[in-house]
């Protein structure tokens, strides 16, 4: 198998820019994860103190629980901290306890990105689509039944192909402590919001931007990352997207850089925090206007569903 062309580091940047753009640091990522915390944090209470607010925290909140994804995702880099167990640790105690399984998965995508034994294919491939298909995966979205699907599915295809002699019941303990982690972390949030009087936070400002909103913001990044990017495509510059992503788009849509895609790519020691930078000084040397690069999310999602 032949791994993606790779950009090389010394064509786009002096020795002293990548020096300063890959530097490790001991505090920018801890920084990061308390602030996406503290912002879930504000937004439930929020919500608590002013109940008609709850329809705008449920998107702020479903962002910034992707935005511990996209942190987690810096952690399965190493970009998170500079000392690799805190890097770790961070990445899945206080962002996702996915990180594991996520890092070797992950980083075969970007050793064969858009070419054929890229695992991420399958989410680009189907791209463009039609505007009534994205509807339909919107509703589905938002409705929850993905979330189901995704959390849930698993576990129902587990019980239905239980070994000959297993009881339903048994079955659905073992397909469950698959997935304890997840369950064991949202019982007991739930539990202390209950204690403390306020349960309903707990699912209307955790729960349901996890089953609604976290699914659709999901999907636009995963659209505006590679769709309509070409399979086997040799060029380094144009195996992924960058999205310029405007204050609103950032706060519930892109948190933490992710737009900065095409970037990424390039150059994947790069911490989540540089990638701006680093778009400035391509984009100063001309660079840019070879990438493939979006002037916002509406425009791109124009274009996916161009078919």
């Amino acid at each position: 198998m032949a791994a993606a062309p790779r950009a090389r580091p010394e064509d786009f940047f002096s020795t002293d820019e990548w020096q300063a753009l890959t530097a490790r640091s001991s505090w920018k990522g801890l920084w990061l994860v308390a602030h996406c915390w503290g912002v879930i944090g504000l937004a439930m209470l929020v919500g608590i103190v002013w109940p008609w607010t709850i329809p705008l925290m449920v998107p702020i909140v479903g962002a910034r629980q992707l935005g511990l994804f996209i942190l987690m995702h810096d952690a399965a880099h190493a970009g998170l901290h500079r000392n690799r167990r805190v890097n770790d640790w961070v990445g899945h105690w206080l962002c996702s306890s996915t990180l594991r399984d996520y890092r070797p998965y992950h980083l075969q995508h970007h050793r064969f990105v858009q070419q054929t034994e890229d695992p991420d294919l399958v989410l680009s491939a189907p791209f463009p689509i039609s505007r009534a298909s994205m509807w339909r995966k919107v509703v589905r979205d938002l409705s929850g039944q993905t979330f189901y699907k995704q959390r849930f599915g698993p576990i129902a295809e587990g019980i239905r192909r239980r070994a000959p002699g297993e009881s339903a019941l048994k079955a659905f303990g073992r397909e469950l402590a698959k997935d304890r982690r997840f369950f064991l972390a949202n019982g007991l949030g739930l539990l202390a919001f209950a204690l403390a009087g306020y349960w309903w936070a707990w699912v209307l400002m955790w729960l349901l931007p996890m089953a609604t909103w976290l699914p659709l913001v999901s999907r636009v990044r995963n659209i505006a990352e590679h769709a309509l990017v070409a399979q086997n495509e040799a060029d380094p510059l144009r195996q992924a997207r960058t999205t310029h992503a405007n204050l609103a788009e950032r706060i519930f849509i892109a948190p933490y850089w992710v737009n900065y895609h095409c970037e990424h790519h390039m150059f994947t020691s790069l911490p989540c925090w540089s990638l701006p930078q680093a778009h400035r000084l391509l984009q100063r040397g001309g660079t840019t206007a070879r990438m493939e690069v979006q002037p916002g999310y509406l425009s791109l999602l124009k274009q996916a569903t161009a078919a």
